[in-house]
């Protein structure tokens, strides 16, 4: 286990061995997948036991999304990784490049800053992790400082399976990550809130290092039309209270009619009385909040909200417990409102049609993800064409983001850049576009030669034009 003091050190190690060229060949990053994989398998029960320790995460949440998570990145990754390291040939030529070989090569960035989050202090570390892996870098690791027991247990076990000359965990807060912040990187990847990224830009910017930021905002889960309400009360509750709330795709705050809200109360009483008993603080299935200051801030917000508490309000302040609980004639202007909330208080405002719900959506920041409940297809796809958020699901909560095919990011104030999957790879890589010119065709090429004509500059115009047939051919070749 590093600290920060030794930070440039670490890094400089790190970058002569990416100078090496170690971490190049396929067979290289396929092993260190392999080890990664190993990991996680040989090491679930301690995962387990760090994430109950810092969350009070179940076993069920735990290895949901935290463990199978990250299981199915390395699988998908390591099916695919050969596929994703050939070149690309499918790239547009016109006449004067038609006998040369055009290509793109994807290749590694070098060394690059992964800042992991408090709230899945284990995926959130690793899945950007199998990217740089598979993309050919070298990866310095910070974990989250608020889950002592997870970052820890990193900082032990990625030296054990992982390269040390490839890969470090370098611990510590925030004061630190600062510290660590004033040395170059090749790309920083970043998880967490908007205050913080705006740091880490001004901590890029005099390296002009590139940055993929994964934030949050407010996501909008709008439940319009005709509706099976016990079926997505059901989702409703499970994506919203999940992780107790503490989940950056969560559904921040419900749209609906005042009658499809009224409808839906009795349904989300009875579901979470099914999923977390008469009381929700003796349920092993619900955890706590991560520490006493982000339990006061939502129990700040909860008590200058001025909508009505209709289901739960409850809270324990000495094992940072905050009853599942749901407020109605809230107000677009409520403290509850103002950010990202963030835990699990879940305010209904309600709207009268369609098009005031998505008016209000696009009035505010663009969200992590935006998610539609309705029986009518027409209104899901109006929703989704009239919108923009960082992902889209329908009838459903937070489980998009678990599929490895599908890119996973923020746009606008909800972050930029995506990983998962291929999304990941092509993040931590530089798409190099080369050529290799033929000696042929030179009566083609001595057109753009001096001395200088119109009657050349025409036919070399012709020669370099795209528009289709325009030499009897195609763009693409």
């Amino acid at each position: 286990m590093n600290t920060p003091l030794d930070s440039s050190c670490v890094i400089d190690r790190l970058r002569a061995t990416f100078r090496s060229g170690v971490t190049f060949p396929e067979q290289f990053r396929m092993t260190q997948l392999q080890n990664l994989l190993s990991l996680v398998e040989e090491n679930e029960q301690l995962i387990q036991d760090a994430l109950h320790k810092d969350l009070h995460k179940p076993k069920f949440e735990s290895v949901l999304s935290e463990i199978q998570i990250t299981l199915n990145d390395l699988y998908f990754a390591m099916e695919n990784l050969r596929t994703w390291m050939q070149p690309e040939y499918n790239i547009g030529k016109n006449l004067a490049t038609r006998m040369d070989d055009c290509f793109i090569r994807r290749e590694p960035l070098g060394v690059v800053l992964i800042i992991g989050a408090w709230n899945y202090p284990l995926h959130l570390i690793l899945l950007p992790l199998v990217a740089a892996i598979a993309a050919g870098n070298c990866a310095i690791l910070k974990p989250s400082e608020i889950c002592q027991a997870t970052e820890q247990l990193l900082a032990e076990l990625i030296p054990k399976y992982l390269s040390q000359d490839c890969y470090a965990v370098l611990c510590g807060g925030a004061e630190d990550t600062k510290s660590l912040l004033k040395n170059k990187f090749d790309h920083i990847f970043y998880t967490g809130s908007q205050v913080v990224a705006r740091s880490i830009l001004l901590a890029a910017a005099p390296h002009l290092t590139p940055v993929t930021l994964e934030l949050g905002g407010k996501s909008p889960c709008f439940i319009y039309g005709h509706i099976d309400i016990q079926k997505a009360a059901k989702r409703l509750c499970w994506s919203k209270f999940f992780n107790t709330g503490q989940s950056c795709v969560a559904p921040d705050y419900v749209l609906c009619t005042a009658q499809t809200r009224d409808a839906l109360l009795p349904a989300l009483r009875e579901t979470l009385r099914t999923f977390y008993g008469p009381d929700p603080g003796a349920s092993l299935d619900m955890g706590r909040i991560v520490t006493p200051r982000h339990w006061r801030r939502l129990m700040d917000m909860l008590e200058k909200s001025k909508g009505k508490v209709v289901i739960g309000g409850g809270s324990r302040e000495e094992d940072r417990y905050i009853a599942p609980t749901v407020l109605v004639d809230v107000q677009e202007s409520d403290a509850l409102m103002q950010e990202e909330i963030f835990g699990p208080i879940l305010p209904i405002l309600t709207i009268e049609s369609l098009e005031e719900g998505i008016d209000y959506i696009n009035r505010q920041e663009k969200p992590l993800a935006l998610y539609v409940f309705s029986d009518e297809t027409s209104v899901v796809t109006t929703v989704l064409n009239n919108t923009s958020s960082g992902g889209f699901c329908g009838n459903d909560g937070i489980v998009h983001m678990a599929l490895p095919g599908l890119p996973f990011g923020g746009v606008g104030a909800s972050g930029m850049g995506s990983y998962h999957g291929r999304w990941g790879f092509e993040t931590f890589s530089h798409r190099r576009g080369c050529m290799n010119r033929s000696w042929l065709l030179e009566r083609v090429n001595v057109l753009r030669y001096p001395p200088y004509s119109d009657y050349n500059l025409g036919w070399l115009r012709w020669a370099t034009t795209f528009k289709k047939n325009s030499w009897g051919g195609c763009s693409v070749m």
